[in-house]
């Protein structure tokens, strides 16, 4: 998936700015699916509104200056369903808490325990935001994304919770080298 397709994805929902697209895409909902730049929001746009994909009018809003509020076309509808029909790719995850835990052997144990109290409070949070958008959104769609993340959460912390970070040992293995 692209940014493309990801601009006529939240037009489908509803009309924005592309500073309300940008956020949505970095900060927001649509946050989860793919990675999206700020340099690559603006260009799609642009792309789009030429293709006769979106169209976009100008608003005016007290005390600041016209802004541009983008509209998805019936052919930009047709172009998401045929962007849809591709298969997905294999999601990618990268991890840093992972990467430090490849290493745990490097690190004290309270450091190591620090940073998993930190990820399940993090995984927690998350929870909690899922949780509430899930009662605020009927959307079938939505509502199988965010069933999809809090399963993947809840798996997160389950798995966090069991674990236990090295024992004293460990700490006294690392202070000798």
């Amino acid at each position: 998936m692209n940014s493309r397709t990801l601009c006529l994805g939240i037009l489908h929902f509803e009309e924005a700015t592309g500073y309300e697209i940008n956020k949505m895409a970095s900060e927001g909902h649509f946050s989860h699916f793919i990675e999206a730049s700020y340099g690559s929001i603006y260009p799609a746009l642009t792309k789009l509104t030429k293709e006769g994909l979106v169209t976009w009018r100008e608003e005016q809003l007290p005390g600041n200056p016209p802004r541009k509020v983008y509209a998805i076309t019936d052919a930009g509808r047709a172009a998401l369903r045929d962007a849809l029909m591709e298969p997905p790719k294999w999601d990618v995850f990268k991890s840093e808490f992972l990467f430090l835990n490849l290493f745990s052997e490097l690190v004290p144990s309270h450091h190591l325990e620090t940073v998993k109290i930190t990820r399940i409070n993090a995984l927690r949070a998350e929870l909690e935001r899922l949780e509430e958008a899930k009662t605020v959104c009927d959307h079938p769609g939505s509502q199988f994304a965010i069933g999809y993340g809090l399963a993947l959460t809840h798996a997160a912390v389950d798995y966090l919770e069991k674990t236990h970070v090295p024992d004293a040992e460990h700490d006294t293995a690392v202070a000798a080298e």
